[in-house]
């Protein structure tokens, strides 16, 4: 006997047509490009969506094109969230700070008919218009007064013009739940980037999961500013969330400095935010240095990399905001696991509440994860034993887009995995800590060595900046843990002190043989730091022998 629900189907397009309905009112305020403050509300947004809606049919899109977007987190991107997707197309978030010819290899890979850009990245358009196969039109983001002279882009369109060349008398369709809904790249891996393509079930269980109390926790009393950008896994998620819960949405269009993030964080009374750990260092910078505090944000989730304790602490202890440590994929539409607190850890001393709060934290209800040895078996939890993290759920891929890299799933026991190139363990609790990228363990004699605790210790110092440790070649041990160190502006350091600042932290043996200190690290178009990079320029580098 079945129940006898409605059977609704789960769509991006419910998730704007409940934000105009119950919280029309709420504001989305936005830095655009033009250099100007725009403030909106939900009601107007879900208005000029279901206009876009109307225009891209007028321009020939069908059920699953895709669409293209290069652009910051504004209020555009977010019309075209729900435009695209909620029509039937198709949402491709492409990353900006990607090479022309990584452009020019996902646009025609995704197969591209329109391409929507921010007028920042004009340069960009015109150095991959004339190359890309599928792209019929191209959009700039802006209206008539600023649209660029003499662009030399074929078949440029004005964003605002197609707007206004509809009117909002528009029903969102009812589609297939499991139609695919948007399309991400990853960034992580070697050769080209491979598309992971979202349906509307998998983005609105995953909207439902990162809203929960011990997920990301958002409501409608919140002013939430994601940083993390709209091109890079959907925000984290956020702009959908916002739309759920009817939280006040603030984006910062390019201004990603500390200066620019800080005055919108004040006058718009922030208090969630979210971001990679490279752009908070920014933050604290800017306002450590300006002697400032934070009014009104009480919350911010790091995700991306590991967010180094350091950190955690100086936002806890100096400016009274709680990090929420996160951890996730694109594979996973990204969120999986959260740093929340279970009942009594919130009251745990200081040191152990943060040791609590260092770990990328348990599974959000929908993901499951376990840790695999060297032979296939399942580890148990609550050991010291590392292994591979491997995880399954309903947001979880199953296969890259056009059957990319074959088959991204382990099958133990008939069941297939998502194994996630991180090494990690689990506690009793079910707290889940990376200790490293599988390609980033440095094997010591035939024992591992975690590069991230030995980068978390580095970037206590109070002269680094930023810290990477990678293997280098060691005639006896095969691999011996090498610092790279990017020094704060002004500071010194020498290797002798920081060499003697891991003294008591961790065990000897451990101790980076040797440090090198350069201008900068590399970073990847996501903010990781680019460790492959730096093997590859350190290749040749020869440890000091005893």
């Amino acid at each position: 006997m079945n129940g006898q629900m409605m059977q609704l189907p789960l769509l991006i397009s419910s998730l704007i047509v409940h934000a105009e309905r119950h919280h029309g009112g709420a504001e989305v305020v936005s830095r655009r490009v033009e250099g100007d403050i725009h403030r909106t509300t939900y009601r107007e947004i879900a208005s000029r969506s279901r206009r876009m809606a109307k225009a891209l049919a007028a321009l020939g899109v069908k059920t699953s094109d895709r669409i293209a977007t290069l652009a910051w987190n504004g209020y555009r991107h977010l019309e075209l969230y729900y435009a695209v997707s909620g029509s039937g197309a198709v949402l491709h978030t492409v990353n900006p700070r990607l090479h022309p010819d990584q452009v020019v290899y996902i646009a025609d890979h995704a197969e591209d008919q329109v391409l929507f850009f921010d007028l920042s990245f004009l340069p960009l358009i015109q150095a991959i218009a004339g190359r890309t196969k599928t792209i019929r039109h191209f959009v700039a983001m802006t209206d008539r007064a600023h649209m660029p002279a003499d662009a030399k882009i074929p078949n440029l369109l004005c964003y605002e013009e197609l707007v206004e060349s509809q009117d909002d008398r528009y029903e969102w369709p009812l589609l297939d739940e499991n139609l695919a809904s948007s399309l991400c790249y990853t960034s992580g891996t070697t050769g080209n980037p491979k598309g992971v393509l979202y349906s509307h079930r998998s983005t609105l269980l995953h909207t439902f999961a990162i809203a929960l109390p011990d997920s990301l926790n958002c409501s409608a009393s919140d002013s939430i500013l994601p940083v993390v950008p709209m091109f890079h896994v959907n925000a984290w998620g956020l702009p959908y969330a916002a739309c759920m819960t009817g939280a006040k949405l603030v984006f910062p269009g390019a201004g990603l400095d500390g200066k620019s993030l800080y005055e919108l964080f004040e006058s718009e009374k922030v208090t969630v935010s979210a971001g990679v750990p490279t752009v908070w260092q920014g933050l604290l910078g800017y306002v450590e240095q300006n002697g400032l505090k934070f009014s009104t944000m009480r919350r911010t989730v790091i995700g991306g990399s590991a967010c180094p304790p350091a950190m955690l602490r100086k936002f806890g202890d100096e400016y009274d905001v709680h990090v929420l440590h996160a951890w996730g994929m694109t594979e996973m539409s990204p969120v999986g696991t959260v740093a929340s607190f279970k009942a009594g850890q919130k009251d745990l001393p200081p040191d152990e509440r943060y040791a609590v709060m260092a770990k990328q934290g348990r599974a959000v209800y929908g993901v499951d994860m376990k840790i695999v040895g060297g032979d296939g078996k399942e580890l148990p939890w609550g050991g010291a034993e590392s292994g591979d993290l491997h995880v399954r759920g309903p947001w979880i891929v199953s296969e890259y887009f056009k059957g990319e890299g074959g088959d991204p799933l382990a099958y133990v026991d008939g069941q297939g995995w998502f194994p996630t190139g991180d090494v990690a363990r689990i506690d009793s609790d079910g707290f889940m800590l990376i200790t490293d990228r599988s390609k980033d363990v440095i094997k010591s004699g035939g024992e591992w060595i975690g590069s991230i605790d030995l980068e978390n210790i580095a970037m206590a110092h109070p002269a680094v900046a930023m810290a990477a440790c990678i293997a280098a070649f060691h005639p006896k041990w095969d691999e011996r843990p090498l610092l790279v160190v990017m020094k704060k502006p002004g500071a010194e350091v020498t290797k002798e002190q920081l060499l003697a600042f891991y003294e008591g932290k961790i065990a000897k043996w451990w101790t980076p043989d040797d440090v090198v200190f350069v201008d900068a690290i590399p970073l990847g178009a996501t903010g990781k730091m680019q460790k492959n990079k730096l093997r590859e320029m350190l290749k040749d580098y020869k440890l000091p022998t005893a």
